[in-house]
């Protein structure tokens, strides 16, 4: 007779369900919600070493300065590009974008130290214990409705992926789920896919009423193992409810 060698199965990586998950419901925050911004002042103008995606570079800009606070003792500095003219129109961008992050979970902000503002129909960016908006861009997401999904994704960047990008924790975890949420995440594991995944987390742990039933399913059955990642977490959601 002949016999059998059992051999242990192996996990086959599955295609992801989604292209880039801060696009696949823009309902997880709306404008609705509550925000954790208590006050913005004005600080003056100054220069400040801000990325400019325009220029692909850190640039010596002078700056309108504004100290948005939240609940939390927490202040950070939002830097906004003299190109907005003066300092009322400067505080009209800071106030409604700092009112956004205020929005955002208060573990996402733990990193989060300034803001830069800047024209430009160019992409937003996390890291650099930092926010990088483009106005042009912000256009688009409000159009899109995913203006408050793009700054959780750049949140996540700077306040997680120093931490847990490269833990051991977090890449049993992707291993375990044998697969990637969305392209963007699998074609950058190193860099993505803690930012695409908390999204994700996020919908169908704190929003499962504002998504579909496929959808929650889709992202239980994508990312078991990084949902529970997330759980032990135990990240400070305030001020969501």
């Amino acid at each position: 007779m002949l016999g059998l060698a059992c051999a242990t199965p192996q996990l086959v990586p599955r295609e992801p369900p989604y292209r880039g998950t801060a696009f696949i419901d823009p309902d997880l925050i709306v404008a609705s919600d509550p925000s954790a911004l208590r006050s913005l002042d004005y600080a003056g103008l100054d220069t400040r070493r801000m990325f400019d995606r325009r220029a692909e570079a850190f640039v010596p800009t002078d700056a309108f300065l504004f100290n948005a606070a939240f609940e939390g003792e927490t202040t950070v500095e939002v830097q906004v590009n003299v190109e907005f003219g003066d300092a009322a129109t400067a505080k009209r961008h800071a106030a409604f974008y700092a009112r956004a992050i205020g929005q955002l979970p208060a573990g996402l902000r733990t990193r989060v130290e300034t803001v830069w503002i800047h024209r430009g129909d160019m992409p937003f960016g996390g890291g650099n214990d930092n926010i990088l908006i483009h106005t042009g861009k912000a256009a688009e997401y409000l159009r899109d409705g995913v203006l408050e999904e793009i700054l959780m994704h750049e949140a996540a960047h700077t306040s997680l992926d120093p931490v847990h990008a490269a833990a051991d924790a977090w890449l049993a975890a992707q291993a375990a789920d044998g697969g990637y949420i969305s392209d963007y995440a699998r074609d950058h594991p190193g860099r993505e896919d803690v930012a695409e995944s908390f999204g994700p987390f996020f919908a169908v742990r704190h929003r499962p009423e504002r998504i579909s039933r496929e959808m929650a399913e889709t992202i239980q059955a994508t990312m078991p193992n990084r949902i529970e990642f997330f759980d032990r977490l135990e990240l400070d959601l305030h001020p969501v409810r």
